[in-house]
């Protein structure tokens, strides 16, 4: 069997709960501190290493030579995850987050760059990770992969034409952002993906079309202009879209598919960081095993349930049994929009 590939953003997510947001030059108490996982490479390689022990998934990314890549290597390795491939830089350090958590109120979020930013197209040893899908994420978080290139548009989207021309089948995704980049950063890349998956922020950002109502509601006709837009922009295969009430899939054979979100009952619900990326994992999983549109929604709301069971981006997974299982045990939401 040929690798699933889980390329891109590498990191190490420090939580500190601290008493109160300080003031400009002001202090403030930190009462904990929690490390773990961070990024797309770590969340999705991991998640879909424990749905599924057999699945041959490879990591593929670059850290630093320092206490958080080989803390973030070795978790990927105790999953599970091939990361034989995983570059380490002896000039930049592995990318983190601080996140600062104020007891029952927001989180605030600083992250370094770091070795990720420097994840270049010729660090892609294609051949050697003997792919049958790659997965890239997140775009505009991959400085070197979002810079310009005068033939493509940009360096990732050359990288995806280069995977696709080899046989590969390749998959995006972005993180969310309150910026005009959307357009000339994703756009490239678009043509050489054959699937895209992301969240109604981005989905909505890239197109410059609405995902809700002015009440804050979805709206579904809009959700399936969005879809189309982005197929128009040239994803080859399927367009899907997750937010926290449903996922929507339109596929380049017309097919329109909504799954609702399952109902889950607030004391079931201790985090949502990573959500995003479970959700990604299943549907990943689906399409390397020829799901339906209907079964690869299905089963990344299940994902997306069980990371929701875990305060940190990946210890909610289960395996594909245990996963399933809560289609019997909640229902799934009614109203949507």
């Amino acid at each position: 069997m040929k690798n699933l590939v889980i390329a891109g953003n590498i990191l190490a997510d420090v939580l500190k709960t601290i008493e109160c947001y300080p003031q400009e030059g002001k202090l403030t108490q930190i009462r904990s501190i929690s490390q773990s996982v961070g990024g797309a490479v770590p969340n999705v390689s991991i998640d879909l290493a424990v749905l599924d022990s057999s699945l041959p998934i490879k990591a593929f990314g670059k850290v630093g030579r320092d206490d958080y890549g080989q803390f973030v290597v070795e978790d990927m390795q105790k999953a599970g995850v091939d990361v034989s491939d995983i570059l380490v830089s002896d000039i930049y350090p592995t990318s983190f987050t601080d996140v600062m958590n104020v007891e029952n109120g927001e989180r605030t979020f600083f992250t370094l760059p770091g070795a990720s930013a420097d994840l270049r197209v010729e660090d892609f040893p294609l051949e050697k990770l003997d792919a049958a899908m790659l997965h890239l994420g997140y775009i505009l978080l991959l400085d070197s992969l979002d810079s310009q290139d005068s033939e493509y548009g940009t360096k990732a989207a050359g990288l995806l034409h280069t995977a696709q021309e080899m046989g590969i089948k390749t998959s995006l995704d972005m993180v969310s952002e309150e910026s005009d980049r959307y357009l000339p950063i994703v756009k490239p890349s678009l043509k050489y993906c054959n699937y895209l998956i992301i969240n109604e922020i981005e989905a909505g950002k890239t197109v410059n079309i609405s995902p809700r109502k002015k009440d804050g509601s979805l709206n579904i006709i809009n959700m399936k202009c969005i879809c189309e837009k982005l197929l128009e922009f040239g994803v080859r295969d399927k367009v899907i879209i997750h937010c926290p009430e449903s996922g929507f899939c339109l596929s380049k054979n017309g097919n329109f598919t909504v799954i609702p979100s399952l109902d889950l009952p607030k004391e079931y619900i201790k985090g949502s960081t990573g959500a995003g990326d479970a959700y990604c994992a299943g549907v990943l999983y689906g399409l390397y095993n020829g799901y339906s549109d209907q079964r690869l929604l299905e089963l990344g709301s299940l994902c997306a349930a069980c990371n929701l069971s875990s305060t940190d981006s990946v210890h909610g997974m289960r395996g594909l049994e245990e996963v399933l299982k809560l289609e019997s045990q909640f229902e799934r939401k009614i109203n949507i929009c």
